[in-house]
């Protein structure tokens, strides 16, 4: 069957070459059915680096990528800041290992409703679950569902074009901002809340979140933390740009640095630096030319650490809407990564009108087929491998958890990849049976009325967005319903 519609290619070295490895729907050359088939549920950068390092490792190794959404590039996409655009240049890596003639990419399926990893099992040597953490942690606080409240995740997701967030519609009318967490995904908020207005226009920020922020009336934002400053999550780059972005001023409490200088030695190189600049910010005296930056700034930010949130208080005067947080002053027991925070008692109310929590991602469970620790909020596994489930594997932040940044789910995925490799090699895997992969798969969509999205079919997406954004000036203006990628690839 792989044969039927061929010409006669008077070519003979063609002919054997589509004879042998036959045509996928996508235009690409595809290996028989006897080579080794591996399927990837996710299409972000823990789907794209080990289907990289599957196809550089073994070159009889095909590969089919299949994506919720008609676009890849997962949290590259929509987890990266705006501003940071040189964090996505990795999609150029992606674009190479996805128009790789071993690997096919399907976006629009859904797994585990459109197809289950049952059926992907049957029609594949090996399944490597990479569909990331798409969950919000809860703060388990009252008040969390008042109005105001959002997760980081999806305000992130909301000014980055996810679709499912598109209908956020966050209130930004009051004046202080709290975010819960410390973590780079926080400080990114924070810079985006603050943000001059004419810097954001020339990313790739949605239009509607533009419109909102260019409206909006947040001058301060706090990013709360529950240890210490030499605990803090965020990185270095991340606090050196809120300590120069323009038009704020930092506001530090010293009450909170009380100490560390006196720990520095102690500490590695890189926390060393982060402190420092900290304490520089929170302390020091600034000189004539900051000083005078700072008295014509508008807008203030700050960390505030050792403490946790205990309530979202309500407004009394508007039912249901956020009117500030009772947080619990803590202390630390222990030192270093280890510190544990310890309640005091002591409570202190901060007025605001939004609160953003950033205290994490989580994993959900994808098939009632698949093992998943639920207090974890991870597939658990041995070095990728699914336990009790051969042939089934895991990388990235369903592997091991939301932590980290993309160079750590790199050397994830490839470990993941590798113990994939090893497991072919030592016949663990057997990889001797015909599976017919993609074909046997794409049959079933069809019959379900599935229109999968090729990679070819996402570059027309990816080009009217480009279109559009240098219609405006800026990088790209992202489609932001699943209707319309479908439309513009052709479905």
């Amino acid at each position: 069957m792989l044969f039927s519609g061929l010409k006669w290619w008077t070519s003979r070295s063609l002919w054997i070459h589509r004879l042998h490895y036959g045509i996928n729907g996508g235009g690409k050359a595809r290996y028989s059915s006897c080579s080794p088939k591996v399927c990837i549920v996710g299409g972000g950068p823990a789907g794209f680096y080990t289907a990289q390092h599957l196809i550089k490792a073994r070159p009889d190794v095909a590969v089919d990528v299949y994506e919720r959404l008609p676009v890849p590039f997962g949290l590259v996409r929509f987890g990266v800041a705006p501003d940071h655009p040189e964090v996505k240049n990795v999609i150029n890596t992606f674009t190479q290992t996805a128009r790789h003639e071993r690997c096919s990419f399907y976006g629009n399926v859904n797994v585990g409703k459109d197809v289950s990893v049952e059926e992907l099992r049957e029609a594949y040597h090996a399944v490597v679950l990479s569909y990331g953490a798409e969950g919000n942690r809860r703060m388990g606080v009252p008040g969390e569902d008042l109005s105001g409240v959002y997760s980081a995740k999806d305000f992130v997701g909301w000014y980055n074009g996810l679709p499912s967030c598109r209908e956020l519609g966050p209130d930004l009318s009051c004046e202080t901002a709290v975010i819960l967490g410390q973590g780079n995904v926080a400080l990114d908020v924070a810079r985006v809340l603050l943000s001059p207005i004419d810097f954001l226009k020339k990313t790739d920020i949605t239009q509607p979140a533009l419109e909102a922020l260019e409206a909006s009336r947040v001058r301060r934002v706090l990013i709360v933390g529950r240890r210490g400053p030499t605990q803090i999550a965020g990185t270095i780059k991340e606090i050196r740009e809120m300590v120069n972005l323009p038009n704020t001023r930092p506001d530090m409490l010293a009450a909170d640095f009380e100490g560390v200088k006196e720990s520095l030695q102690d500490l590695p190189r890189p926390r060393k630096r982060l402190t420092e600049l900290m304490l520089k910010a929170a302390l020091e005296t600034p000189g004539e030319k900051e000083q005078e930056r700072r008295e014509k700034a508008t807008k203030v930010w700050g960390l505030r650490f050792y403490r946790s949130p205990v309530e979202i208080l309500a407004d009394p005067e508007r039912s249901g809407r956020t009117a500030g947080i009772r947080l619990a002053v803590n202390k630390l027991e222990g030192s270093g990564e280890g510190a544990r925070a310890v309640l005091t008692g002591e409570v202190e109310d901060v007025t605001c009108g939004l609160v953003i929590s950033s205290i994490g991602y989580k994993s959900l469970p994808i098939d009632a087929s698949v093992p998943f620790d639920s207090r974890r909020a991870i597939v658990p596994n041995h070095m990728g491998r699914i336990q009790e489930a051969p042939g089934l594997y895991c990388s990235g932040w369903l592997k091991t958890g939301p932590t980290g940044v993309i160079a750590t789910t790199l050397n994830n995925s490839f470990d993941t990849a590798r113990s994939v490799m090893e497991d072919m090699e030592s016949g663990t895997l057997n990889t001797t049976g015909v599976k017919l992969g993609s074909q046997s798969i794409n049959a079933l969509l069809e019959n379900r009325g599935v229109k999968p999205v090729t990679f070819s079919e996402w570059e027309k997406i990816d080009s009217e967005e480009v279109r559009r954004g240098e219609a405006i000036g800026k990088p790209r203006e992202k489609l932001l319903t699943v209707e319309e990628m479908l439309q513009v690839a052709g479905k």
